[in-house]
């Protein structure tokens, strides 16, 4: 990977004769400001600075309410202006105890986490018998006596995509599954870790109760506690589990968005966004999830900023808060700027090298499309959907019609650290972090300069 890199880098010449002479930019200047970004350092110092400083940032928390602060002092001394904290209220759910055995037939420990909104055991557990599915359909499709008052267990191996499309579909266990089995009257769910690796480490992740359902303790397995207990329940034999969750909802309190802003020449025309979300969970520190997303934009922005042309439209850099456990964050924006935007964009899938980009504008503003491939090509990245981009606390404005760039991040190992307590410092490749900002100031630099009419989106692309 190094040497790739370093050979991109270093070919830049090659490509130059493929980018248009464009009227609103300058090319040439685009490309220093490119190869320049390959030898950034503002990226790492964020997220070591952010996952040392302050650590895990749980929503709603003591923690994430310090990194507020530090993500406002570092932003100032970086010379952005407009920094500012737009707050909003939301419910806090805080995790307690986790402890999970087979009692029968073969006694041993688990190892667990409870996922987000869980509900919680009595203080000394519950035992009850466990009924394996091997899919969340086949849970949906037992009957509701077969579940009643027994742990349900779902079983399913992700594997590993560049992009993680995987996720969309195994992430249904878990964010549907609790909902499921309480329906069906079980006394518990465990689910095996929507991840791709073989630690022994548990993936949490959100979910949320339907409106009118009672919530039951839920919980995801770290993936070899699950093979082994796949492997119990093929014995034949009744299983018999204890497990004992104890964590609360801890009432209302404060998140918020932090944001900076880059000042451009004409304020009509519309602001870039350019987003990552502060909050992470608790059982790491946030590293890839979402320290180097925040790190990645800030750090663009600034070698646009620090690039000696004031922008033709202003950046925005927005770190929200709360995208865990709802995307507060991103509702509470999309509430409160619902038609600032020219564009949109957003980093949060870690920091391995972008491998290709998808964007959705408008017809007028396509020129845009065809120049960031000739610019981002020697990067090592394509082009790829024109019809499809978005992100996750994005994800609302990007559907009501609002122009989307997605940098696509290679996300092959990405669902080997999600929210586990290896989502940290030392998995981020600091020259993969550097092909990131590289990408993100290339971007940066062609869309807030770019003398097109981002417009809405047509319906059929949203």
């Amino acid at each position: 990977m190094k040497k790739h890199l370093a050979t991109a880098a270093a070919l830049p010449f090659l490509f130059s004769a493929a980018v248009p002479a464009l009227a609103q930019y300058d090319a040439a200047k685009v490309e220093k400001l490119r190869d320049a970004a390959l030898k950034d350092d503002v990226a790492w110092d964020i997220t070591e600075g952010l996952t040392t400083e302050i650590g895990p940032r749980p929503a709603g928390s003591p923690a994430e309410a310090r990194a507020r602060d530090w993500a406002v002092s570092k932003l100032k001394k970086l010379g952005f202006s407009n920094v500012r904290v737009e707050t909003f209220d939301m419910p806090v759910w805080e995790r307690g105890e986790e402890r999970a055995e087979i009692v029968a037939p073969f006694p041993q420990k688990l190892v667990l986490t409870a996922l987000g909104n869980s509900g919680a055991t009595p203080m000394d557990g519950i035992t009850a018998e466990v009924i394996g599915f091997d899919s969340l359909a086949d849970l949906e499709a037992a009957s509701d006596a077969d579940v009643r008052g027994k742990i349900v267990f779902v079983s399913h191996g992700m594997v590993p995509t560049q992009d993680g499309s995987g996720y969309g579909y195994f992430g249904g266990a878990r964010r549907q599954g609790p909902t499921v089995a309480s329906r069906k009257g079980a006394a518990a769910i465990v689910i095996r870790s929507i991840g791709t690796d073989h630690h022994r480490n548990p993936h949490t992740g959100v979910q949320r109760f339907a409106d009118g359902v009672a919530p039951i303790p839920a919980a995801a397995l770290a993936i070899p506690d699950a093979e082994q207990l796949q492997r119990i329940l093929k014995r034949g034999k009744p299983v018999t589990m204890k497990l004992t969750l104890t964590p609360r909802d801890i009432g209302t309190h404060q998140s918020g968005n932090v944001i900076a802003e880059v000042p451009g020449r004409d304020p009509k025309l519309g602001v870039v966004l350019a987003a990552c979300h502060l909050d992470s969970w608790d059982l790491g520190t946030g590293a890839i999830d979402d320290a180097t997303g925040c790190g990645i934009v800030t750090a663009a922005a600034k070698r646009v900023m620090d690039g000696g042309d004031k922008p033709l439209r202003t950046i925005r850099v927005a770190w929200f808060g709360a995208e865990e456990v709802g995307l507060f964050g991103g509702i509470d924006y999309l509430r409160k700027h619902p038609k600032d935007h020219a564009v949109i964009a957003e980093s949060d899938f870690g920091a391995d090298r972008i491998w290709r980009f998808d964007s959705k504008l408008n017809a007028t503003a396509q020129p845009i499309v065809r120049d960031l491939g000739a610019l981002l090509a020697p990067l090592g990245i394509t082009q790829g959907f024109t019809d499809r981009a978005s992100g996750s606390d994005i994800g609302p404005l990007s559907a009501s019609g609002v122009p989307t760039i997605e940098l696509q991040q290679d996300g092959t190992r990405y669902f080997d650290l999600h929210h586990t307590p290896d989502d940290t410092l030392d998995k981020v490749d600091p020259e993969q972090l550097r092909q990131n900002v590289a990408a993100w100031t290339t971007m940066l630099a062609v869309t807030a300069n770019a003398k097109v009419e981002f417009g809405p989106v047509a319906a059929d692309q949203q």
